[in-house]
């Protein structure tokens, strides 16, 4: 590292995060906003998370860039004795900094995952029929997909008693719109082992698929699980 932080005049300008506007501050800012919303300072503040002595968690992020002159290149193979020849950055904050620029670092240079693409019915029951089929309670779950129709992730959104499994829109497409899924396909089990769809599954399914539009999600399917059996609501045409 250079000896430029000694030249910044961030020691004394900045005031202390508690006094900022709460959506100026970093740690709110992101959570509103978006970690993309932050600037270089406001991430290393947020990881920085408190000051030293007049100087605040932002004044410290903006002496860390100013020692480097700001560039995150500089920055990223910085070890924690160099953070810690900037005053206010010990032993803690100088290695919290580090590791978040390692595990950067490695996640810049991992081979890309191989993504599972749902083309079809089958390729979606496949996805759901291991888990639900013996299970002694229904639960319904969700796929999320991208624009590619490949899944970003599964996850379980409720359990219900042996006959039902009551779902809310807010929690079928919270994770989608975080995720920025293009399309969802619901799935859910029946104990009994017969995946006949109820009356219930497609009402619930109808509701779900307006919230999706009015969302700019599209469901894409809704598979019932049976023993070792599925119906698919795409080719019942019940969407």
């Amino acid at each position: 590292m250079t000896e430029q932080y000694k030249k910044n005049p961030y020691r004394s300008a900045m005031p202390l995060v508690r006094e900022m506007p709460a959506s100026e501050r970093p740690r709110e800012k992101m959570l509103a906003q978006g970690a993309a919303a932050l600037s270089n300072t406001e991430l290393l503040a947020v990881l920085i998370a408190s000051g030293s002595g007049k100087d605040s968690a932002v004044s410290l992020a903006a002496k860390v860039l100013a020692a480097e002159e700001g560039s995150l290149a500089a920055l990223s193979v910085s070890q924690p004795e160099d953070f810690m020849r900037i005053p206010g950055i010990g032993t803690a904050k100088a290695c919290v900094l580090t590791a978040a620029l390692e595990l950067g670092r490695r996640a810049a240079t991992m081979p890309a995952s191989q993504k599972i693409a749902v083309a079809s019915p089958q390729d979606a029951a496949d996805l759901f029929m291991g888990q639900l089929r013996y299970l002694k309670k229904e639960v319904m779950e969700v796929a999320l997909l991208n624009v590619k129709s490949e899944l970003i992730m599964k996850e379980r959104i409720s359990t219900g008693g042996l006959n039902s499994a009551v779902t809310q829109p807010r929690e079928v497409f919270a994770n989608a719109i975080r995720k920025g899924a293009c399309g969802v396909i619901l799935a859910h089990n029946h104990p009994s082992g017969d995946p006949e769809p109820s009356g219930q599954d497609v009402a619930i399914t109808k509701q779900l698929v307006k919230a999706g539009k009015i969302l700019g999600i599209s469901v894409v399917d809704h598979i019932v699980i049976g023993d070792g059996r599925y119906v698919s609501f795409a080719d019942r045409k019940l969407l």
